[in-house]
């Protein structure tokens, strides 16, 4: 076989090392990450890519950055040019019109060479656990500039030389500096283990045989994903549902699509889905590409790696100035809420046809849960994203007490860890009883977290979605519960709203999440 011949076992030999490669490069970042945010929750995720911007290997990860790290590549050779970009330069952006998501989300990239040519790219993104800011958490915002420094490309380490003058303002601008300085630090470590680990591969094999390879991943890939959308009948299906409201009043918010399949080629419609809001529910469109293409995963090869071939079936358009398309200066703190009801509907919208793939709704949100000091001598906020319960299928009973389908490698803070870094006792952690939507096969539980407040001055912000549309079933299956909140302080039971800023809550102060279950599949079988 000549250097440049490549067959079956040699091309899976390369994907492999490619996979290896991304992976190694999350762990260096979960096991050098300061914030538990990173390090125990796992809110991040890494890609290798060859020189074009095409993915190579991404590691495990949260689903909602799929198909997206590549948008940082365009977006840093568009604004700086390929040409100024040099070996051992990293840079950082998160404006959330230009990559889609929350300005906490830090993008991380660094071109690799190899004897001064540029071969590829590694980038990795990490939720840095403040990066300024109205409040921590941000609920209450209303437009982009009450929600932290907003970076676009920005260069800070020069030919291997930390940029001693950002990190300082970076510094400058967070509640927690050390925690920011050390969560950078490790982001950089993970683009060096990308770029050695990218090196050692090309002192094996020749480039052009790598790319070559590449080829064939992505050609393989398109086949897989172009026969599964040929299989569907060809048609227009539609869904919408409505979220509770923006967190500023009490309005519901529209989400619709449309799924238009023809041959081999499916496209996703947004249009008719709410105008961009007051609330921070706003989504850039990079975020909602993303959003549409965890939605294409979940029914078509959804065991099959994304490679730089996934998703080439798939159009989406988005309406401008929509909640999915966010101009300027609209605040996009929770960007991820109506990605979570735009994948539920699109399966929804799917059903009649993939009977036999698809699944009921799941109960849909992050169900975000942050305890808050802001005195600045002892700052802290700890963060927590729920489980919840998912819908039921035609083959069994749905999952219970899982992260949302956004966010997917996702973990709850353990207890352990919430009570011994933070002045609160979690005095409950249990499955929700009779949140699951009846059916044939019912749906998953939620989960029921009661928390204690252990010193004064401490608050408590909320955001809990899907009520308003709680998770419905399939196929005659019944609807789930949706999520609820308490507060229990001085012999009084409080209802909390589902969306709630920095709510002061007394030492001894119990606060109760319970969060919604999954939708029921099938009619409900009567003894």
């Amino acid at each position: 076989m000549s250097s440049l011949e490549i067959d079956a076992v040699l091309t899976e030999i390369i994907r492999n090392a490619f996979f290896s490669i991304a992976e190694q490069m999350n762990t260096t970042l979960i096991r050098t990450a300061h914030s538990p945010v990173i390090y125990e929750m796992k809110d991040c995720s890494v890609g290798l890519f060859d020189a074009v911007g095409r993915l190579l290997g991404q590691s495990s990860g949260l689903p909602i950055f799929l198909g997206n790290l590549e948008e940082a590549i365009k977006v840093v050779v568009d604004h700086i040019g390929v040409e100024r970009l040099e070996p051992g330069d990293v840079y950082i952006l998160n404006d959330s019109y230009l990559l889609g998501t929350h300005l906490a989300d830090i993008t991380a990239l660094a071109p690799i060479f190899d004897g001064g040519d540029l071969v590829g790219f590694t980038v990795s993104r990490a939720h840095w656990r403040d990066i300024g800011g109205k409040d921590p958490g941000g609920v209450s915002t209303t437009d982009i500039y009450q929600e932290g420094l907003r970076l676009g490309p920005t260069k800070i380490v020069a030919r291997g030389v930390l940029n001693s003058e950002m990190l300082d303002l970076l510094q400058r601008n967070s509640r927690t500096p050390e925690l920011l300085a050390g969560d950078l630090h490790a982001q950089i470590s993970a683009a060096r283990v990308g770029e050695r680990g990218f090196l050692e591969l090309l002192r094996r094999y020749p480039l052009a045989l790598l790319m070559k390879a590449a080829e064939k991943i992505f050609s393989d890939t398109e086949a897989l994903d172009r026969s599964a959308v040929a299989a569907i009948p060809d048609g227009i299906y539609r869904a919408e549902g409505w979220l509770d409201n923006d967190g500023q009043d009490a309005t519901p918010i529209k989400v619709a699509l449309a799924v238009t399949v023809a041959g081999s080629d499916m496209e996703i419609d947004l249009d008719g889905s709410n105008p961009q809001v007051q609330g921070c529910i706003n989504c850039g469109r990079a975020q909602t590409v993303s959003g549409c293409r965890v939605a294409f995963k979940m029914l078509i090869h959804p065991a099959a790696p994304v490679t730089g071939g996934s998703f080439r079936p798939l159009t989406i358009r988005v309406p401008g100035g929509s909640i999915f398309d966010a101009r300027e200066p609209a605040a996009c703190q929770f960007y991820f809420t109506p990605l979570g009801l735009l994948i539920d509907l699109f399966v929804k919208a799917l059903a009649p046809v993939l009977p036999d793939s698809v699944a009921a709704a799941h109960f849909g949100d992050s169900m975000v849960v942050d305890f808050v000091r802001r005195d600045p001598d002892r700052f802290f906020i700890m963060a927590e994203a729920l489980a919840g319960g998912w819908g039921a299928s035609a083959h069994q009973d749905g999952e219970s007490a899982l992260i949302n389908n956004v966010n997917g490698g996702f973990r709850n803070m353990p207890v352990e860890v919430a009570e011994s870094k933070f002045p609160v006792r979690v005095r409950r952690f249990s499955l929700r009883p009779g949140s699951g939507g009846a059916g044939r096969f019912r749906g998953g539980l939620g989960v029921v977290r009661e928390y204690e407040v252990l010193e004064d001055g401490i608050a408590v912000t909320l955001h809990l979605e899907r009520s308003f549309t709680p998770a419905w079933g399939l196929f005659g299956g019944g609807e789930a519960l949706g999520p609820s909140a308490t507060l229990f302080e001085k012999d009084a039971h409080i209802p909390l709203p589902l969306k709630v800023s920095l709510r002061k809550v007394s030492k001894g102060a119990i606060v109760r999440v319970e969060t919604g279950g999954g939708g029921g599949y099938g009619e409900p079988e009567r003894s």
